[in-house]
């Protein structure tokens, strides 16, 4: 097969790969489309750590069905379907309780950070688990599916909160994800969202996707927020992941309030204790997503949830190095690239 291989940092190659091993219970997926995601950067030039050479990246596809395990029965070829990004074992305890984002022996498509190499989806076929695939609506494109993934993080992550309607919730970051949880927010009937964002561009993108104001992110962002909402917001969704933004968010809360914590592009942060100690905050991580595929699916397909508007382009998959160039360089507006094998 054909694939797009990360031989080493900064270097992705488009060409020749050994076709994925179907194991007992996997099906084999013909790879239709697959988006470019944040993290993929980050792998590309090794500032994650988790994507270690030689790998084939990729966790947000959509493809069909092309073979099934024997022990398969519940799947057939030419099924459209989409597939989690994490592979979870089923038997540990978390599994049994139904938190499978937090599984002992989770193990990421497309990363291989140093305990296993999981190849993914930027790639003509891939291989994975018949227990984490989701049927296609029949209406919705493999484009559009692909972004399934991100979707179902800004679901879960919005899940974590304890959300009541007519609250006030405070965005802090307008890239992908936070436009997502601008939209899930919308979902659970909160209608008042404060978008921060050091971008206007990414400001005016969030006001068209639900946001009720934009805030540049600077000195005065604190004052802005305070004007808006007299006491501070009631939730926050810290969509970054740094020192700065996550001590935004933090100073953007009423006493009492809430933060739900989806960034994590640093491993550590400065953390204002005392701030949160003494306004009695309450923290919520959010990590990956957990049974929320369905409802992405279902709110991508019925609109309610609006994905096209983040496409930016849909490319060949053998022209994949120089986007993931262009979305790191940072030059140009671009939200969610799509590959296609």
């Amino acid at each position: 097969m054909k694939a797009l291989t990360l031989e080493a940092y900064n270097q992705l190659c488009y060409g020749d790969a050994p076709d994925p091993e179907l194991k007992a219970g996997d099906v084999l997926i013909r790879v239709r489309a697959c988006g470019i995601c944040g993290s993929d950067i980050h792998g590309m030039d090794g500032s994650s750590g988790r994507r270690i050479p030689p790998i084939i990246m990729g966790h947000e596809a959509a493809g069909s069905i092309a073979q099934v395990a024997a022990e398969v029965t519940d799947w057939t070829v030419g099924d459209r379907v989409t597939f989690d990004s994490t592979i979870y074992c089923g038997q540990c305890e978390y599994c049994k309780a139904g938190n499978v984002n937090l599984c002992d022996d989770r193990r990421v498509m497309g990363v291989s950070p140093g305990d296993y190499r999981q190849h993914g989806a930027f790639a003509e076929l891939v291989a994975v688990p018949a227990r984490i695939i989701h049927k296609l609506p029949e209406n919705l494109s493999y484009e559009e599916a692909s972004l399934v993934e991100p979707v179902s993080i800004a679901l879960h992550a919005v899940n974590r909160m304890p959300l009541r309607e007519g609250q006030t919730a405070v965005v802090v970051g307008a890239g992908m994800i936070g436009l997502l949880v601008i939209q899930a927010l919308k979902t659970r009937g909160i209608d008042r969202i404060i978008a921060v964002d050091i971008d206007p561009e990414k400001l005016r993108s969030a006001e068209k996707m639900g946001a009720s104001e934009g805030i540049l992110s600077d000195d005065r962002a604190i004052h802005c927020i305070r004007q808006l909402t007299g006491d501070g917001a009631d939730l926050a969704m810290e969509v970054v992941g740094i020192t700065a933004t996550l001590n935004l968010a933090i100073a953007s809360l009423r006493k009492g309030g809430s933060l739900g914590l989806v960034g994590n592009l640093a491993p550590e942060t400065h953390f204002p204790l005392q701030s949160v100690v003494t306004r009695e905050l309450t923290l919520y991580g959010s990590c990956s997503s957990n049974g929320e595929y369905p409802e992405a699916l279902k709110r991508i397909a019925d609109g309610t949830i609006n994905v096209k508007p983040l496409i930016s382009n849909i490319a060949p998959l053998a022209e994949g190095a120089q986007w993931f160039q262009r979305l790191r360089s940072g030059k140009e507006n671009l939200l969610k690239v799509i590959l296609q094998p």
